[in-house]
This record gives structure tokens, C-alpha cells and sequence, in this order.
């Protein structure tokens, strides 16, 4: 058994794997009778046989190695940690995981490092830390499924609510509002994994160390401080954790996309609340009012300053948490707050009625508002089956569609808040023009369609087997449309 390094490398078990692979029943069998064989002398019958709960951890085991054979899971070992009857454990994993995890880690199927407590809230605490031992890996290597041979149970909760102090997921009661929820959002998913979306330039499904593969594609709600009308965002999605850059370039169904944001949401709400009018960007302040920092700089900085002094509670904070976000040896870390100061006041001059949401704790109702405009979105789209992906205060459509997505973002926000929105695009959509003509058409085409690589290509062939859905671009429609006139 290898010793862990770096237990922080990890990330927590996920209970929710599932396959009924043959092989994959096999391997379990396997691991089971040579090396567990755990028997249930007395008790009650558990909701999930030991050896379905052995599965569960073993694909966890294996999806990890896959992603990176030094990725460790943290796991508690505390029979308190496994409630059966939790709507966040479909699978119902009991406390008989910890003998498994114990008995695997002996017989050295498991490089285990065991949990550290040092004090109530520490940052020296953590869970225990396991991951596939070599003689694991060996016969994950032989093992004849992949991947795609893994996919997740069905009725995984995917409207979250957690905790106001430790962030914890929390149980609650269903109302007819959850209710609702929830249906809406497993029909956003089922449109969604129907869907081939992906970067054509990528040879490999990975920006960085982000998968931009189908299987990170799910997306839940997640609600904030033990309130529903706290956060509400949505969630999960490979394309929320990417640079607005890379997102330019994704495909949907092998169509190019374009990305719709609305301009300053969160100002433009609490503007639309103080019952003021909606006037131009309110980021966009007079030039040079950091003569030592690049102008080019200066609007995504007053933006993200804005943005953080409306969730944070105290100036202090908001300056703190504003250098934080960036990363070393960016110039924005050396800014004093005298520099801040500055930057904040041109824009008070601009929206003194926004004044007094500054330092105010405001962005996690902000959130549910947003959320709510999401959830409309969606809506409108997931009865025609149409996938649009949500980024919170944005959303990525085929680009045959970018006029409906705009009508549909004013029609929500104005829904929610009282008043449409303005949106803007970075790319203008094939719909967006009264009478496309065949030569703008083209010379659009130009600009947006790019070279498939062959990893792309294949990733798409596996797809349309996967799924039994044959990928028809969605742009050969509004082609057809544009010749016949």
C-alpha cells in the first residue's frame, strides 16, 4: 500500500455512481469474494446489499483513477455521516461502507490516509483520503467498460438546500414548490443529455483541468443559509467553468453558438428596485481614473469590485475578498484601498442610488432573482427541446436562435423584476437580421464555423451511437430556409 502524499488532492466520494455493466457486476463479485466478504450476522436487512454499496464505491474509485491515478476521495469514517434515509443518498449507502472501505485498505486494494481533527473549524481538518491502490489500478486497467459504461441512479436529488453556517446539505420537507422544481429541472437535464455539446478545436475533452466531456453536464439547484429564497442558482454545468473565451467556441449539436448576457443584472435589478431608469452600462466609468493600471483593465475591475461590495457585508471585506479573487502577480494585488475608494466613488457619481446596496449583503438575494429569470428561461425552451445553457447572468444558444433567446430573457427579467433587462452579444445570431441575404450569410459562416478535430469528431460518432440520435446541424434548417427564400 503507497503512501498518500498530499491528502488535499481529493475531492468527496460520490455516492451516486451507478452501472449495470456486466463487467463491472463482475469486478465487484470479484473484489467481494477475494478480498471482503463482509456477512451480515444480525441486525435489520440493509436498504442496499453490501455488495451494491461496494460497486457504488469501487466505480468511484475507478472514475477518479481515470481523471488522475493521484486524485484522492475523502470519505468520513463516522457511522454518523451515513443516513440511509437522506434525500441526498438515492442509493441509501449505509455506515457498512466504513468496514468495506477498512477491509479493502487492509488487504491492499485501498492507499488510505486517515482523518485529521484539530480543533472545531480548523483548516487543519479533513476526512479520511483514499484512492485505488496498484493492484486496484491493475485490474481497472483489465477491466473490459469504460467510462461511458458509467452513468448515475435516477432519482439523485438535484435541488440542494444547505446549511448557513458550515454550507452542509440539509434535509428538508417537499412542498408543491420543490416539487415543481424539480420536475422543471430533470426536464432541463433530459433536453440537455441529448445534446452533443462540445469545442471542435479540442482534440481532448479538457480545458485546463476542467472535463468538458457529457458526463459533466448535469445541473442542480442549489439554495443558500437554510432559505429558499436564498441563492437558487443553477449548477454544474462543464460550460459554467470556463473562460467567456472558450465558451465562444462551443458547438451545440455541431452548430456554432452565441452567448447572451444581460448587462449588469445585478446593478440593473437593484436600479429596476429603487425605481430609477435603466441607462447605458453601469460599469463603463470616465477613463483614467487609475493612471498606474491599463484603461483596457479598468471596466471588468469596476465590475468585479461592484459586484463583490454588493455581497459582502463590510468594506473591509469587500476589499479583501476583491484582491483575493485574483491571481498572484496580477497588478489588481497591489491595489491599496485608496485605489478602490476611487473606483467606487466614480461610480456612486454615476448611480447614487446604489449607494446604499454597497456592503449590504445583497448578492445572495440578488441570486434567487436571477435564478428565478433562469428557471423562465429554461422554460421557454425546454418544450421545444431546444438546449440553452445557463451561466447564471448568461445564456449559450445555437446561433440560428439568438433573437428568441433575447425575446425570452426580457419577457423573464421583466417578469421577475418588473422591467426587461437590456442583453448584449459579443457575436450576432444568424435570426438577428429582417432578410439574411445568401452573401451574409456566408460570410458569417466564415467567421463562426471552424476545423472539427478528430478527437471531436469521434467524441461525436460516440454520441449519436450512445444516445441512438442522429446530430442534424441546426443552422441546415435556417440554410434551407435562406435559399428557398
Amino acid at each position: 500500500m503507497a503512501t498518500i502524499d498530499n491528502p488535499w488532492h481529493s475531492r468527496p466520494i460520490d455516492v451516486h455512481r451507478w452501472s449495470d455493466h456486466p463487467e463491472v457486476a463482475g469486478l465487484t463479485e470479484t473484489v467481494w469474494e477475494e478480498y471482503v466478504g463482509i456477512v451480515q450476522r444480525s441486525g435489520p436487512k440493509p436498504k442496499t446489499a453490501f455488495r451494491h454499496q461496494l460497486r457504488v464505491l469501487l466505480l468511484d474509485l475507478y472514475v477518479a483513477w481515470l481523471s488522475d491515478p493521484e486524485l484522492c476521495i475523502g470519505v468520513s469514517m463516522s457511522s454518523n455521516s451515513w443516513d440511509t434515509s437522506s434525500r441526498y443518498n438515492a442509493i441509501h449507502i449505509s455506515k457498512k461502507i466504513i468496514p468495506i472501505i477498512q477491509t479493502l485498505s487492509e488487504n491492499g486494494l485501498l492507499d488510505l490516509a486517515r482523518g485529521s481533527f484539530t480543533a472545531p473549524g480548523s483548516h487543519g481538518n479533513r476526512t479520511t483520503r483514499i484512492r485505488a491502490s496498484a493492484r486496484l489500478q491493475k485490474m481497472f486497467a483489465k477491466a473490459k467498460f469504460s467510462r461511458d459504461d458509467i452513468g448515475r441512479v435516477e432519482n439523485e436529488e438535484i435541488i440542494i438546500l444547505r446549511d448557513t453556517d458550515s454550507g452542509a446539505v440539509i434535509e428538508y420537507e417537499d412542498t408543491e414548490a420543490t416539487i415543481q422544481m424539480r420536475d422543471q429541472l430533470a426536464r432541463y437535464n433530459q433536453v440537455i443529455a441529448r445534446a452533443f455539446i462540445d469545442i471542435p478545436v479540442l482534440e481532448e475533452p479538457m480545458i485546463e483541468d476542467q472535463p468538458t466531456d457529457h458526463h459533466h453536464c448535469r445541473t442542480r439547484r442549489i439554495f443558500s443559509r437554510s432559505n429558499w429564497s436564498k441563492n437558487g442558482r443553477f449548477h454544474g454545468g462543464w460550460w459554467q467553468q470556463i473562460s467567456s473565451d472558450w465558451r465562444s467556441r462551443i458547438f451545440i449539436n455541431d452548430t456554432p453558438t452565441v452567448e447572451v448576457d444581460f448587462q449588469g443584472l445585478h446593478v440593473s435589478i437593484l436600479t429596476i428596485e429603487a425605481g430609477q431608469e435603466l441607462d447605458g452600462d453601469p460599469y463603463e466609468l470616465e477613463d483614467g481614473l487609475l493612471p498606474a493600471f491599463p484603461v483596457d483593465q479598468q471596466r471588468a475591475m469596476v465590475k468585479r469590485l461592484v459586484l463583490t461590495a454588493i455581497n459582502a457585508t463590510s468594506k473591509d471585506a469587500a476589499y479583501r475578498a476583491f484582491r483575493d479573487g485574483y491571481a498572484k502577480g496580477h497588478f489588481a494585488k497591489t491595489m491599496q484601498n485608496s485605489d478602490l475608494d476611487v473606483l467606487l466613488a466614480a461610480f456612486i457619481v454615476k448611480s447614487p442610488h446604489l449607494e446604499g446596496s454597497l456592503f449590504a449583503d445583497q448578492g445572495i438575494r440578488l441570486m434567487n432573482l436571477d435564478s428565478q429569470i433562469t428557471a423562465l428561461v429554461h422554460e421557454r425552451f425546454i418544450d421545444q427541446v431546444i438546449p440553452v445553457l445557463s451561466v447564471h447572468d448568461s445564456y449559450i444558444i445555437d446561433y440560428t436562435r439568438v433573437a428568441e433567446l433575447k425575446a425570452a430573457m426580457q419577457v423573464a427579467s421583466e417578469q421577475v423584476v418588473g422591467a426587461a433587462i437590456p442583453t448584449a452579444n459579443r457575436f450576432f445570431g444568424l435570426d438577428e437580421r429582417d432578410d439574411p441575404t445568401g452573401d451574409y450569410v456566408q460570410d458569417y459562416i466564415k467567421v463562426r464555423q471552424i476545423q472539427r478535430s478528430d478527437g471531436y469528431l469521434a467524441r461525436l460518432a460516440a454520441h449519436q451511437e450512445r444516445s441512438g440520435i442522429d446530430v442534424v446541424p441546426y443552422d441546415r434548417e435556417f440554410f434551407a430556409r435562406i435559399d428557398a427564400g
